[in-house]
């Protein structure tokens, strides 16, 4: 199983950016998918996660207003659009899904996720 992200880039302050999570095989459209985000020096921290119907999500405090999840299970994708990027927002971006099939807990641990994605870079600049 592989996941590929991409989408990021180095925007100013107030652009928006919207990032892929494409999977090589079926393991998204059964699973949770989640973001997860790094800034150097920090430790990895949630961003969404979305249920594999794609009818639950979770979405952090900092980012709820800003960020969606959503996701094609057709082209085996999720999206994380990222809209009035702040300089706080700089970090890797990885996605990240579940072994688990049809699980419907949206879990926030990194942990418990089994497979990743290479991570993508966004850099907002004030």
């Amino acid at each position: 199983v592989q996941l590929v992200d991409s989408g990021g880039g180095r925007v100013q302050a107030g652009a928006s950016l919207r990032l892929s999570c494409v999977a090589s095989g079926d393991v998204f459209s059964f699973n949770t998918v989640g973001w997860f985000r790094q800034a150097p020096g920090q430790e990895r921290d949630v961003v969404a996660v979305i249920s594999w119907r794609g009818d639950n999500k979770y979405v952090g405090e900092s980012v709820k207003s800003r960020f969606t999840i959503f996701r094609d299970n057709a082209k085996n994708t999720v999206y994380l659009q990222m809209n009035n990027l702040k300089p706080e927002d700089t970090a890797i971006y990885s996605c990240a899904a579940r072994a688990q099939a049809f699980g419907e807990i949206l879990y926030q641990d990194a942990r418990r996720y089994d497979y990743w994605g290479q991570g993508t870079h966004v850099t907002v600049s004030a």
